[in-house]
Order: C-alpha cells, then structure tokens, then sequence
C-alpha cells in the first residue's frame, strides 16, 4: 500500500503474488514463514496475524508465529482446546473460514486480558498445518480485497513446510517464576562467561546488555509485557572484554502446569551474519516491543523515532497527532526549529509547533485516502513538505480504529532509494504506531485533561520583547489525575521594561490551579498599574491573605530594564534564579527573601539588583525541576547551575527541552528562559518636572522646544508643542499633585507623555457645541498624533501621544 507520487496503486493481490515469489528460495522455513506474516501486515489492513497449529494429541491448538503489535492487547490466548466454541477450534474442525467479532475469542474473564476495544477476526485454514489468524480493528470486518490477499497468504503458508524446532546448540531454557536459566557452552561463549563464572541466574545475562537495547529485551523476557508466540529480537551485549556485539533471540513461551513453571526456551546466535537488513521481522518485532511498554503518546513518537531514523539514515523524522483540521506534531527529530521548512517555524509556539494540514495538499491526500506515499528526490511538492525531503519523503499516515489518528513524515537530504525491504518497514510501522497512538490516547486522556486546564491558565504565547528572547516551558505531574499550581508569565512594560514571574502554589488539586490563575492574574494587574516589583509582590500578598483561603505560594519576581540591562527581583519564598554570563559561568543568584504569599498580612519583600550583560541567561524555574526525594534543592540548583553553563544559548528552545530531561515527573515543573541581547537601538529620553505656577504651560512649552533643537526635529515641532501644551493643560486643570512630562524618540516617531495623580483616563467627546469651553484638547491631541492613550501608572496614569517625525 505505498504509492509513488501521485499515482493510482495496483491491485494488492497481484503485488502480493509478487511479494511472495521474491522471497529467497534459501531462507530457512521458518524464516520465511515469519516473512509471510510480516507481508500480511504489509499488503491488507490486518494489524495482528498468527499461526496457531495443533498438538501432536490435537486436543490443543497452539500459537507458534506470530507478527504485528503484541496480541496480549488483544486478549488472545497462548493455545485454544480444538473441542471449544471458538472460531479457531471451528476452523480446525470444518477447514472452512470464519469471519467474525472478538467477543468468541475473549468470552470469559481469564482470556480478556487487557483488550482494546472491538476488532474483526478472519480465521483461515491451513489443512493439518492449523490455522491462520488474523486481526483487524476495523469493527466493519474485512473487506474483499483484504480477504484476497489473506487467502493468497494462508495458501503460501500451508504449502511450507512444518517450522523446526529451535533446535540445539546456543540455548536456553528460563524458568519465568525464579529467573534461573539453563544455558549450554555456545550462549556462554557469545557473552563470553566462563562455565565456572556463571550461576545461572537471567540478571548476570541482562546486565550485559547495552542499555538502550534493555527495554526492548526485558519486553520479551518479562512475561507481563510478552505478545503470545514465537519471540523474536536483536540486542547489543557488551563483553567482558569491552567488545559489542549483536545477538538474535529466537524463542517460544512453553506454558506451565500446576506442578511445573511457565518456561521460556530459545536460541541465541551471532547476529552479525543473520541480519537480513532494515525489513526484516526482528526490527519489526522489536519495534513493536517497544511500542508495547509506550505509555504516553510522547513515549509512543520516541519510539518510533529510535526505530526509524538510524535505519533508514533519515534526516529528519516528525510524528504528528490529527485534530480537527490541524497537525499537532508530538515528536520532531532533530528538534531544532531551523532543520524545519519556514511555515513549520511560523507556526511555532512556546510549547510544540502547529503545522495546519490546509497547507500541505499532499499530506491532506495521503490522511483522506490513508495510503503511504513516497516521493522520490526533487518530487513536485508544496514547500511545506519538499522542504522536509529534498532527496525524498515517505508519508505515512497513521490507521487507528477505522479513523486516522495522525501522520509520520520521513525526509532524506541526499536523493534516497526505497528498497521492496524498507517499504515493507514503513507500512508495518505505520499500522503498529496508530494502534500504538490510539492505546496511549486512552492512557494520555485524564493528563490531557489535566494539560488543557493547566494551558488555558498559563500563555499560549510569549510576546515579542524589545532586546531578548523568552522560552517557556511546562510539564504536569504524571502522578495521577492531578492538576498542579506552578505558573510562569511575561509582562511588558512601559519605558522598555519586562517583568518575568514564576510560582508556585501549594498543592495539586482544582483549588491550587484556580489559585494559581487567580495570583497570575493579580501579579499582572499590579505590574502593568507601575509599582516597583516590591510592592507588585506586597499587594499581591495581601490579596492572598484576604481570600481566607488554606492554600499559600511562592513566587519570584523580576523587573528587566531592556536598555540598562538592569534588574531588580523579589523572591516570596520562592527558589532564587540562576544567571548565565556570557562567558559561560553560572551562578545562583543570593539575595534576602521574603515569606510566601498568604501566610503573613505584614510581610517585607526585599528587592535585589541584577546586571545583565549582552548575552547573559537568566533561569527561573519552579522546585519540581530541582527538588525530589532523591534530590536537595541545593544539589539540584547545582545541577542546574552546570546544566546553564555548557548549555548553548543560541537555541533557548532547546536549552529548555535538555534542562527539563531529567525532571522529577511526580511534581509538575514551570521553566522559564531569558537571555539579553541588549538593545541595538536605545531610545532617547528627556523628562520635565511640571511646577504648579502660572506660567507652567509655557515653561514646558520652551523646554520641550530646546529638547527638540538639540534632537534636529524642526518640520513637526509645532504639533508636538500643541501636543505638549494640552496635556499639560489638562493634567494641571483636572488633577491635584505632581506632574510630569516625559519626551521619548526612537527611530522616528516621537512619544510624548504626561503622568499626574489622578487615576481618571481622560474621555474623549462624542460631540462639541460652539458654546463649548472645554473638551476640544483630546480632540486637538488625536489630530495632532498618529496615536495616543493612556496607561496606569503609580497610582496615578500617564496620558501619552506618538507623532511621526521626519
């Protein structure tokens, strides 16, 4: 089912005919009884197919191969009675196939063991060889196509001969309820253990794994995450002697009675002579092995990302999730945001990029008709996905439960051949992550949950900042259905000033992330009103304490001048941050802190300063990151101090990812990343203490006038002093205290702003009689700018006004 480029597939039976006869004459009978079922998977929709064969009494119909995703999801038994009721024992009965539901092959409480959902069954006959099964999740049954095919393979296998024994030489055989293991000389030799070094235990021989291969093997070993049948998988060692080598693990689940164990008894050889390259049934064992112990849709792309990229030497792999008419990738590999096309990068948000399928024709065809594409180098395609493959793209959409669940692009740089193996690798990977997809949906349903609550409190975007680049990132707690309170926040200010926040309330529950908005959203209040960051914190303090509520928090708190590059903080209890110098040293940041919020109605929040050079990072993150049971806040502060200092700042998006590797997943974690470029163009200031006195207006009038001398503004000085002296006026005429005046140029427009006492914004007139004698100086300040408004500031507010300037 893998077109090229556009064009119309051929009938799958005939291509299947084809298939079949391309297998080597050479191959071992159950090596190529292993390649049929793997070409199963790759030319009808089944997602599970296995052979089950009868017992030298025939009172047992035994599973002995299998392939596809592990059947224990499924609720399939190691061995069926021929005199039961199933459609198995009815097929060996009668030689004829039966094409039905689930509920006869999962009918009592011992054989439904962990199902997903419903799916179609085709049982077909082999003559005295048993029974072929097959598995669809389909629940509208198998179509007539695939029933062509199915025929066409269980014919091809009941024409092979029987599968031998696993044979003597390299074996062993393990108890699965003590872990000891029977092993001859020759499985010795490949680990290279003495007879007298070893005690027979299966832990001597896992320790010798290397560890990415461990969880792979442990699927295998371990029956709780075993599929039914044969077992088949590639693994590293690593010798005593340091060597590495590659070992194949052929095996078959013996069961046990009530006076003998379940046993586990195989082969293992050399596998640098057996590897028959990127299709084979090993690779897609073992990538269904580690789609097996995938819980989370996240761990579900990882896999296949480990599984596919390397292999297949890809340049690039992304796996994404389709909701709605948009494209949530999960996964990219590499993760930098330059190694992807440009309408990936504009689409980028603080989190995961977006990449809208309305974009991309291609990828829309392949997701309606659910067929892998692959394009060959210099293919016609839009931008968006040619981008992605300059030297070819496979295109694999992702089938689950009737429905697509999503998609996996795979690009290459330099022009790429796709093999009959390989293509054969990408469709059975294709149908064993949707199936994948759709089990970690169920398990990632209650933290999305969790997640979509969490995201509506926090920003869905990071505003643009004038001098530095922010990133943030955000990971619940995986512990359950728990919504945590740690919060981060951005708020740009006046004069080119940024305040950055992150908290922590107390607690994982609804109350904590209500809290949580609730403080957020104070903070920002406070801020953008133009209180220094000590009383921003105090205020926020005492609406906390007023609230009457069980629940505290911690916060830190940080005010950024982007033209000085100085900073003033508070910390309420709350972990200090971290700075990076541009010369690569860390450091955590000492100051005197103040109480959490909530816990004292009169509580001191000393400010600390912070010089921030051209380059600099600054680091502020929540106790999650740096605190566990096996970790003092201390230690992790130091970890994360080391972790800033070889950290590239150039790719904040992916400092923040590597810092967040490591997290304690039973906490949630709130990080945000800073770092200051420095202004390349800084503004130009002059302010002006207004004087109660009559001659007020005129006196701001000639000092506004030399300010724009001295600035070699001419053409537009006389809208600029009318500008001046009517916001002068009115906030001399309609407020009590001090007035100020404040000019600011930069490029070319010049901003003019008068701050007073009065929190009132001034209205503007719907209409002016001519017997009017007020109202006409908003009206005169709106000709004469191209802008104006106000702003809180300090109590009071700040009426200002933008004029171009030549």
């Amino acid at each position: 089912m893998v077109s090229q480029g556009a064009a119309e597939p051929a009938p799958r039976r005939p291509r299947a005919e084809l298939a079949l006869a391309a297998l080597a004459d050479d191959l071992d009978p159950r090596a190529r009884l292993h390649a049929i079922l793997e070409q199963v998977l790759v030319f009808t929709e089944v997602t599970f197919a296995a052979v089950y064969t009868p017992d030298d009494e025939g009172e047992l119909l035994s599973l002995t191969a299998s392939a596809g995703v592990p059947a224990n999801l499924y609720g399939l038994l190691d061995s069926y009675p021929t005199a039961g009721a199933t459609s198995l024992a009815e097929v060996a009965r009668t030689g004829r196939p039966v094409w039905r539901g689930s509920a006869d092959l999962v009918q009592d409480a011992d054989a439904r063991r962990s199902v997903v959902g419903e799916f179609s069954v085709g049982v077909l006959p082999l003559g005295e060889r048993g029974c072929l099964l097959a598995v669809s999740d389909d629940l509208d049954g198998f179509a007539a196509e695939d029933r062509r095919c199915l025929d066409l393979f269980a014919r091809a296998i009941a024409r092979a001969a029987p599968a031998p024994p696993l044979g003597p030489g390299a074996s062993f055989d393990l108890a699965m309820d003590t872990g000891q293991v029977e092993v001859d000389d020759q499985v010795l030799d490949l680990f290279g253990i003495g007879p007298d070094d070893f005690e027979g235990r299966v832990e001597t021989l896992l320790a010798m794994t290397v560890p990415e291969d461990l969880p792979a093997l442990m699927s295998v070993v371990e029956a709780d995450h075993m599929s039914i049948g044969d077992r088949e998988l590639e693994f590293r060692i690593r010798r005593p002697s340091g060597e590495q080598k590659w070992l194949r693990l052929r095996g078959r689940m013996v069961p046990g009675g009530e006076d003998r164990p379940t046993r586990l008894v195989g082969t293992v050889a050399d596998a640098s002579t057996l590897r028959t390259g990127r299709g084979d049934v090993a690779r897609v064992q073992r990538l269904a092995a580690a789609l097996a112990t995938a819980g989370t849709v996240r761990d579900v792309s990882q896999a296949v990302v480990a599984a596919l990229r390397k292999p297949l030497q890809a340049d690039r792999i992304a796996l994404a999730e389709l909701e709605g008419d948009r494209l949530v990738v999960t996964v990219l590999d590499p993760p930098q945001p330059e190694a992807w096309p440009e309408v990936w990068r504009t689409e980028w948000r603080s989190e995961w990029p977006d990449a809208p399928v309305r974009t991309m024709p291609t990828l829309a065809t392949a997701l309606r008709e659910g067929r892998a594409a692959i394009w060959p180098a210099d293919a016609d395609l839009e931008p968006a996905l040619a981008e992605v493959g300059p030297g070819g793209l496979a295109v694999l959409p992702l089938p689950a439960g009737g429905r697509m669940a999503g998609a996996c692009l795979i690009g290459w740089d330099s022009p790429h051949d796709f093999g009959p193996e390989e293509r054969a690798l990408l469709t059975a990977a294709a149908g064993l992550a949707g199936q994948a997809l759709m089990r970690a949906h169920a398990f990632d349903a209650e933290h999305e949950l969790v997640g979509m609550l969490q995201r509506t409190l926090l920003p869905r975007r990071l505003p643009q900042l004038p001098g530095a680049v922010a990133v943030a990132r955000y990971l619940p707690t995986t512990a359950g259905l728990e919504v945590g309170g740690d919060w981060y926040d951005v708020i740009p200010l006046p004069d080119n000033h940024v305040a950055f926040v992150i908290g922590d309330v107390q607690g994982h529950n609804a109350g904590a992330a209500t809290l949580m908005g609730q403080m957020r959203t104070a903070l920002r209040a406070y801020a953008v009103e133009g209180h220094p960051p000590d009383v921003v914190v105090a205020h926020a303090n005492r609406l906390l304490v007023d609230m009457e509520t069980d629940l505290f928090a911690t916060c830190c708190y940080v005010d950024v001048d982007m033209e000085e590059g100085l900073a003033w903080y508070v910390r309420a209890g709350h972990i200090p941050p971290v700075l990076r110098h541009p010369d690569g040293t860390a450091e955590i940041t000492e100051s005197d802190g103040g109480p959490p919020l909530g816990v004292l109605r009169q509580a001191d929040f000393p400010m600390a300063p912070l010089r921030l050079a051209p380059g600099a990072l600054l680091a502020l993150t929540t106790d999650g990151l740096v605190e566990s049971a096996d970790l003092d806040v201390e230690d992790g502060l130091d970890q994360l101090a080391s972790g800033l200092s070889a950290a590239d700042p150039a790719h904040l998006g992916v400092v923040a990812d590597t810092l967040l590797g490591g997290a304690n997943r039973d906490d949630d974690v709130a990080l945000l990343l800073v770092r200051y470029d420095g202004m390349a163009l800084r503004p130009r200031r002059e302010s002006w203490t207004v004087w109660r006195v009559p001659q007020a207006v005129a006196q701001a009038r000639r000092y506004t006038r030399r300010v724009l001398r001295a600035w070699g503004i001419r053409d537009e000085a006389d809208a600029v002093l009318l500008a001046v002296s009517e916001l002068v006026t009115n906030a001399l005429v309609h407020t009590d205290g001090r007035v100020r005046l404040d000019l600011t140029l930069l490029h070319d427009r010049l901003r003019v702003a008068v701050a007073d006492n009065s929190p009132r914004t001034p209205i503007k007139p719907a209409n002016i009689g001519w017997q009017a004698t007020g109202g006409r100086g908003v009206l005169l300040v709106e000709a004469m700018s191209s802008a104006w408004g106000t702003v809180p500031a300090s109590g009071g507010k700040q009426v200002w006004a933008e004029i171009p300037v030549g």
